[in-house]
C-alpha cells in the first residue's frame, strides 16, 4: 500500500473542497495501476462526498446539511461555535471514508462525479486527509 496525508485549508466557514485534482495527482505521483484508491478523513466533524461540483450542487449540500442538522442549541454535545454539535453527527450522514476504483492509473469516476471533502465545522480551519492506494 502506499500512502500519503494532504492538508485542506477549509476556512471559518462551511465548505465543500473537490479533492479530485489532489487524488489524481497522488496517484500520477506514485505510478499507479489498476487498484482501489481509498481517501480518509481522520476528524469526528468532517466527511467525504462524491458529488457533481460546478454546478451549483456544492451549494445545495451546505444547504441540506443546514436544514438536517441546524446550527442551534437542540444538540447535548455544547463547545465551541453556535450549534457544534451538529458537526460530530455529520460523519454519520457523509462518511470520513470513501474508495474510488483505480484502471490504467485513473479514477473511475462517473463523468460527472468529483470527490469532495464536506466541512461544516468553523471551529477548525485545517484539514488533513489521507490517500491510500492498494494496488490490485
Amino acid at each position: 500500500m502506499q500512502t500519503e496525508q494532504i492538508r485542506i485549508q477549509t476556512g471559518s466557514r462551511e465548505q465543500v473542497s473537490d479533492l479530485t485534482n489532489q487524488c489524481r495527482a497522488f496517484l500520477d505521483r506514485i505510478h499507479a495501476s489498476d487498484g482501489l484508491l481509498h481517501i480518509w478523513v481522520p476528524h469526528a466533524t468532517a466527511g467525504l462526498a462524491v458529488i457533481e461540483t460546478g454546478s451549483g450542487s456544492e451549494a445545495d449540500l451546505l444547504a441540506a446539511l443546514r436544514e438536517l442538522l441546524p446550527a442551534d442549541d437542540r444538540w447535548r454535545h455544547q463547545h465551541g461555535s453556535p450549534g457544534h454539535g451538529r458537526t460530530h453527527v455529520l460523519p454519520a450522514l457523509l462518511p470520513p471514508y470513501a474508495s474510488v476504483p483505480v484502471f490504467g492509473g485513473h479514477l473511475a469516476l462517473g463523468t460527472w462525479q468529483s470527490i469532495c471533502l464536506v466541512d461544516v465545522n468553523v471551529d477548525n480551519p485545517t484539514r488533513t486527509v489521507r490517500l491510500s492506494f492498494l494496488s490490485g
